[in-house]
């Protein structure tokens, strides 16, 4: 019959995408990083993938070995802002299929590694740092010009 539009549901006879690869979310603790784990579960969820977020962690630049000496670990610090975030994104009902990992590295680059493996990669406009006028911080731009999956780059529910 001409005209007529058939839907097909491609989850009920399984999906020829790649169903294993995440959806990746960066997470730094920031409003806007909240809003990407919000948004990163709606796409794991439409794609049928795992969620993935993920923090990422740097010894602070000329520290030496003062961190270290007064007990100091920021991978500690990041696993625990990680916790933190997702408890205020998810309440007590994060996704089932939620996953998590925290990295040493530069932000961007950690992020940027993991698109190789990932279905989407979910960002906030800018994160925790300094310059507030910025639409987009260093990671978002970074990985938004590098990701070698396609990236959502979150605004703000007050971005402009």
């Amino acid at each position: 019959m001409a005209g007529t539009i058939e839907k097909t549901d491609t989850r009920q006879k399984g999906n020829t995408m790649d169903e294993s690869k995440p959806v990746v979310v960066g997470v730094d603790g920031s409003a806007q990083s909240i809003d990407a784990l919000r948004e990163g579960r709606i796409m794991a969820e439409l794609m049928n993938s795992p969620l993935l977020a993920v923090t990422a962690w740097q010894w602070p630049a000329a520290s030496g070995e003062i961190p270290e000496l007064i007990g100091y670990d920021p991978e500690k610090e990041a696993r625990q802002r990680l916790d933190e975030t997702l408890r205020e994104a998810f309440g007590d009902t994060p996704p089932e299929s939620l996953e998590t990992a925290v990295q040493r590295g530069q932000p961007a680059h950690v992020l940027r590694e993991l698109s190789r493996g990932a279905r989407m990669l979910v960002v906030g406009n800018r994160g925790r740092g300094g310059f507030k006028g910025l639409l987009l911080g260093s990671v978002s731009s970074a990985v938004g010009a590098h990701a070698t999956c396609p990236v959502l780059i979150m605004h703000g529910k007050g971005a402009a």
